[in-house]
């Protein structure tokens, strides 16, 4: 069973993996751009600035033997998580569009904090 701080530090994990996955996702069509130059410097650096949050979830998870087995997307709304404990697994629903959204908002926050860096 996963208590409420696992539960905190998993959901963490699951957004900023998907921001990751998003970027190299995106990545990919910068490449096509003709203003790469600009673009994927940028790209690059936002997910430098969040990798490292990433690992070190992952690390705190690993350590309290929890991991995510698979995502399995139910409908267009809705998506479950399968998640591996050392007792048993548990899956967790979310809503599409609120880990969208939650993605959008920590893109947006790391693309901030690297604003203030270069000023």
């Amino acid at each position: 069973m996963i208590n409420a701080e696992q539960r905190q530090l998993l959901h963490q994990y699951l957004i900023i993996d998907l921001a990751i996955q998003s970027l190299q996702c995106d990545y990919k069509t910068l490449e096509q751009l003709k203003m790469k130059a600009i673009y994927i410097p940028f790209v690059e650096s936002l997910m430098k600035s969040i990798r490292q949050d990433y690992f070190n979830l992952k690390r705190q998870l690993a350590k309290q033997k929890i991991r995510i087995v698979g995502w399995h997307r139910i409908d267009k709304y809705f998506s479950d998580v399968r998640i591996a404990t050392a007792g048993e697994d548990e899956i967790f629903r979310y809503a599409n569009q609120a880990l969208k959204t939650e993605v959008e908002q920590l893109l947006n926050q790391a693309h901030c904090q690297l604003c203030k860096q270069i000023k």
